[in-house]
């Protein structure tokens, strides 16, 4: 399936993980919106992913971000940006002041996220329950942001937008 976009992507894959999160008696909120874009930090911060509180949201929605600028390699992207997904959800099923504790911990690992928890990465039980549904959301539409290369960098003197 091909999407128009990158949320309508991160929605599908997001959905495809509920029985996973569900299976793990830790089901996602029904109210979860997800984009790539920057996290609170802008570019130069070093979070690749951030969950915000529902209660900071005015309409009541978790609010997931996933740094643009990830994956050199075209045919890891989707899997890492899932990955990614992956431990956001996490802290939106268990709540935000879980923060990366016990409660946040049980469900990571059982979903396969591996490594620290506060930077997990995905071990072959998430990248074989993941495949299926990375398969049926189809290509991600996106392509790595360079955001230190020389397009970034405008000319001395050159009109900087609106």
């Amino acid at each position: 399936m091909d999407h128009d976009n990158r949320e309508s992507w991160l929605n599908r894959v997001a959905s495809g993980m509920a029985p996973l999160f569900e299976a793990l008696d830790a089901p996602l909120p029904s109210r979860v919106r997800v984009a790539i874009g920057f996290t609170s930090r802008g570019a130069k911060g070093r979070a690749i992913g951030e969950c915000w509180d529902n209660r900071c949201s005015g309409d009541g929605h978790f609010e997931i971000f996933i740094r643009p600028d990830l994956a050199y390699a075209a045919d890891a992207m989707p899997a890492q940006i899932a990955a990614i997904l992956a431990h956001e959800l996490v802290h939106a099923a268990v709540g935000i002041a879980a923060g990366h504790g016990k409660a946040f911990k049980r469900v990571a690992i059982g979903l396969g996220l591996t490594g620290k928890m506060t930077a997990t990465t995905p071990g072959d039980a998430f990248l074989a329950a993941v495949a299926p549904i990375l398969a049926a959301a189809g290509p991600l539409p996106h392509a790595r942001l360079d955001t230190g290369g020389e397009t970034t960098r405008p000319k001395k003197g050159a009109p900087q937008g609106l």
